[in-house]
């Protein structure tokens, strides 16, 4: 496993499994299958409603706790909740995560990020980072942050590189880790030739060839999976490397077209819908 140094000199993985859509139930087998393996991120969120297994899952696992990042987001409508990072780490049966997220720029979201503040100030969070936040949001928080944060998590994969966005990271350190990675399962990337002629190359499959770019992009990549297989193979990336010129193969599929498209509706409807969490 590869390892990348924050902008707060913390050290985290350069992939991790997500848990984006999984059952509960689903959510502690494959936390557990994934750390046997030897992951060490896990990222899951309030708004999954899979917080509670993936907690019992780390536990059950028997690893030290400093030997996993823990990653979590908390909704937007807990923005306003001042006990909602304690709710939160109780849910996951810890004292601390290694990095909190806003999830999403709905409702009193800067209520959301000073509370992201408090809990770094007090060792609560480790890191903090915020999901879905581009342009004009980006544009403001950036005029409105007391700490810098280390991550943003975004959609991001061959054909939407983020690009613009990040010219905004570069200047302060913040790291991307993406959602989407393959693509929301689009077949037509996943057939992509460059990617089909470089898993032959290496022995990979076209999704472990596009893992790798991710990693080599810089970004933290957390593909979810609940099967065993996919979990493994999607951390059997690191024994090889894209050359510069294969880097600048894929770049020409960038399209700058991303499969997500989040409406001003869908933020007010965010930051109303409360998880329904597990008792």
């Amino acid at each position: 496993m590869e390892n990348m140094k924050l902008n707060n000199n913390l050290e985290c993985p350069m992939l991790g499994l997500g848990t984006f859509m999984l059952s509960p139930e689903d959510a502690y087998t494959s936390t557990l299958e994934a750390l046997k393996m030897g992951y060490s991120l896990i990222d899951t969120a309030n708004a999954y409603v899979n917080e509670r297994a993936v907690g019992r899952a780390i536990k059950d696992s028997g690893i030290d706790r400093k030997n996993i990042f823990l990653s979590t987001k908390i909704w937007a409508s807990e923005y306003e909740n001042e006990n909602t990072v304690e709710e939160t780490l109780e849910r996951l049966g810890v004292d601390y995560v290694d990095l909190l997220y806003i999830h999403q720029p709905a409702g009193n979201w800067l209520a959301g990020y000073r509370m992201l503040e408090k809990a770094y100030r007090e060792g609560k969070a480790k890191s903090i980072g915020i999901s879905n936040f581009e342009g004009k949001y980006m544009e403001e928080l950036e005029t409105k942050w007391e700490i810098v944060p280390q991550f943003i998590q975004v959609e991001a994969h061959p054909y939407f590189t983020q690009k613009e966005l990040r010219v905004t990271l570069d200047k302060y350190g913040i790291k991307l880790m993406s959602w989407y990675p393959l693509g929301h399962g689009d077949t037509t990337l996943m057939n992509e030739l460059v990617f089909a002629g470089l898993g032959k190359k290496y022995g990979k499959t076209p999704a472990q060839v596009i893992l790798r770019w991710h990693t080599q992009m810089g970004f933290v990549v957390i593909p979810g999976s609940k099967n065993a297989e996919h979990i493994k193979d999607n951390m059997d990336i690191f024994d090889f490397a894209l050359t510069d010129e294969e880097m600048e193969q894929i770049a020409k599929l960038d399209k700058n077209e991303r499969y997500y498209h989040r409406t001003d509706e869908q933020l007010v409807q965010f930051a109303n819908w409360k998880p329904e969490f597990e008792k």
